[in-house]
């Protein structure tokens, strides 16, 4: 069956993950090892014994996303799982997308990603940013709600997950307040998320310019299999429009709804999710109730995916 490989983002990971799929395969081992030695730091056992508001903290929770999901792709090809139609990650997903693809190598793209954390947790003191999300409520409505509280203070809508959820970000005051309204409005549910990040407003402004020097002097190539890149929701015409939609991601939306849609419409029954967590597989259910879906996250799961891919 053809099937599209998506790969998932921060607020996936939990302490402990991923054992089952370590103790099985030697990608996985390996992929962890050379991530220990990139970072400088034991990221495996951090991500089996904690603590677990370290493993929250977002200059780690991108690396150990990363390098959870690439490995968990790794895993799939080594247990003979076919290569993918299509890929695309949520977010911080995205680098691991482009890696499975071929176009970063996984040293190159873990340093990468390791900056990019550095980068935005720095870019905004603590205590003053975040992300809330909105649930129930029109996508268009709550963009709308943004814009018009949006100013001196930011919140703006950022992550198009599936029809009626939403996730804002911003100034911490801006959000309470967008909330407030949202509920007023008809929300179903209108909270703020536990991440200290205003990932993708305009508040990582400062984050672009270092981080697309970074991204524009590491090493790629031409993917392998089409990625589908959040900002556009489809696939980039060559590797120079990649990089340059890569560059504008951290202040720029993520258009998931779309995203799934699109690889729908391009015949894709089937979406992996290279886990951790089944965030990604439970959004793209409720986008298209006609896609079959499975998260791989041990070796239970894994071998129930290799039984849809070769129905």
């Amino acid at each position: 069956m053809k099937f599209a490989a998506v790969f998932p983002g921060q607020g996936s990971q939990s302490v402990g993950m991923l054992a089952d799929l370590h103790g099985a395969y030697a990608g996985v081992r390996d992929t962890f090892a050379e991530a220990a030695d990139v970072l400088g730091y034991d990221i495996w056992s951090l991500i089996q014994n904690g603590p677990e508001d370290k493993l929250k903290l977002t200059e780690y929770t991108q690396p150990v996303m990363f390098v959870s999901g690439v490995a968990v792709w790794r895993a799939w090809r080594e247990a003979g799982g076919a290569d993918a139609a299509l890929m695309a990650g949520h977010s911080l997903g995205e680098y691991s997308a482009l890696t499975a693809a071929g176009v970063f190598s996984f040293a190159d793209a873990l340093a990468l990603v390791a900056e990019r954390g550095r980068l935005m947790a720095a870019a905004v003191p603590d205590g003053v940013g975040g992300m809330a999300a909105v649930l129930g409520m029109d996508d268009d409505a709550i963009a709308a709600l943004c814009e018009q509280l949006n100013g001196e203070r930011v919140v703006q809508a950022v992550n198009f997950n599936s029809p009626g959820q939403v996730v804002i970000s911003g100034h911490l005051d801006a959000l309470e307040k967008a909330c407030e309204q949202a509920k007023e409005a008809g929300a179903r549910r209108a909270m703020l998320l536990p991440v200290s990040v205003p990932n993708h407003s305009s508040l990582m402004d400062g984050v672009v310019a270092p981080l697309a020097d970074k991204i524009r002097s590491t090493a790629r190539q031409d993917a392998r299999v089409p990625v589908v890149q959040n900002l556009t929701a489809r696939p980039s015409e060559d590797l120079s429009a990649t990089i340059d939609l890569l560059t504008q991601h951290v202040n720029h939306p993520v258009y998931w709804t779309d995203s799934v849609r699109f690889m729908a419409a391009e015949g894709t029954g089937l979406i992996l999710e290279m886990g951790p967590g089944k965030v990604l597989t439970g959004l793209n259910k409720r986008i298209d109730k006609s896609l079959a879906g499975a998260c791989i996250e041990d070796v239970a799961s894994l071998e129930k995916a290799l039984a849809l891919v070769n129905e």
